[in-house]
């Protein structure tokens, strides 16, 4: 199983009161990315937000600087807000990236957990997933074809159009992030793309149903089962004992999942909801490594097999200096504990 570290770039204006400027934050956002691929990690990906408090909201950019100074490491959006951006300029820049990372690029497609981009690119969030159903297959022809014929409704038609450069990989890494609507899990399968499920809360378990369908929408499609991969984006976070984690990472994630759920509608984080969704069936990854290592163990058996586990460590706003020693403690603890789980 691959293991891996998702980045938002989140709230490090303030950074939990740590005192960095956004520039020093990204400085260490890179070196975080460095640390990873010496830990032996096989992916990082970075998202894309559009809000203050963010500082994804050009991630191309952010991977290549971090592919400059990489050498193993796979290097990937964290998911691509595909519905709000233009595809020709979406392969383009990451086949660029693939370039320069001499065949290490890939990109997680989806609609985005937050609204912003929808507004401020002039589209209409009633065409929500139009958008992206769209905007995916002029992606996917794009990476197919080097000249592209093809007419839509969003984007003005092509005809016959090169797009340049192509990407070392052949074909380019495209996967489909999904949340929980079965439509996005059928859909993923009936196009044969790899999947990547973020599940933040609840019980991981429960996903089964959701991949089931992939898997079968997939089958139906005729697509071979080894191109029905599919991979978990978690919240999580590893310190030496599971006391010490939870002890670090508690505050700091009631903080944020509070002001985000004022805005969702959920809510308050409390401790008992905390345990709960770090207890053993929950989607949490909070812990010491043999701890964090069976549970990801038990994860996979319950959604059938995963083949990438990616942990999203921004949401308690620790410190630089504690997300490296996590970062390493993944690497050189958890992965090889993982993966001798699964043997």
């Amino acid at each position: 199983m691959e293991i891996g570290i998702d980045s938002f770039a989140a709230m490090f204006s303030k950074n939990g009161g740590h005192g960095l400027n956004d520039a020093d934050a990204m400085g260490q956002l890179l070196e975080r990315m460095v640390h990873a691929d010496r830990s032996g990690l096989d992916v990082f990906g970075i998202g894309e937000h559009h809000r203050k408090g963010f500082l994804d909201s050009a991630p191309v950019e952010i991977l290549a600087a971090a592919a400059a100074r990489t050498e193993r490491i796979r290097l990937t959006s964290a998911v691509t807000v595909l519905s709000a951006a233009d595809p020709v300029r979406v392969f383009q820049s990451f086949a660029t990236l693939d370039l320069i990372s001499r065949g290490r690029a890939e990109m997680v497609a989806g609609r985005g957990s937050f609204i912003d981009a929808y507004p401020l690119f002039g589209y209409d969030l009633e065409d929500y997933d139009d958008l992206f159903v769209e905007k995916l297959d002029l992606l996917l022809a794009i990476r197919k074809n080097e000249f592209v014929t093809w007419k839509g409704k969003f984007r003005p038609p092509l005809e016959h159009q090169p797009v340049y450069p192509r990407p070392v990989q052949e074909p380019f890494p495209i996967w489909v992030g999904v949340g929980g609507t079965p439509e996005s899990f059928v859909r993923a399968g009936s196009l044969g793309l790899p999947l990547m499920v973020a599940i933040i809360g609840g019980e991981t378990h429960r996903f089964r149903p959701l991949i089931d369908l992939y898997r079968e929408a997939g089958r139906r499609a005729g697509h071979a089962p080894e191109r029905l991969t599919v991979g978990l984006h978690s919240l999580g976070y590893v310190a030496g004992t599971t006391a010490l984690a939870v002890e670090e990472f508690y505050p700091g994630y009631a903080a944020s999942m509070t002001t985000i759920g004022k805005e969702r509608g959920w809510p308050p984080m409390t401790r008992g909801r905390f345990e709960a969704q770090n207890g053993a069936t929950g989607a949490l990854l909070v812990g010491g490594p043999e701890e964090v290592a069976e549970k990801i163990l038990r994860h996979a058996e319950a959604l059938g097999g995963i083949s990438r586990l990616t942990f999203q460590l921004d949401s308690a706003e620790l410190p630089h200096d504690k997300l490296m020693r996590a970062i390493e403690l993944i690497g050189q603890r958890v992965k090889p504990l993982v993966n001798a789980g699964l043997r």
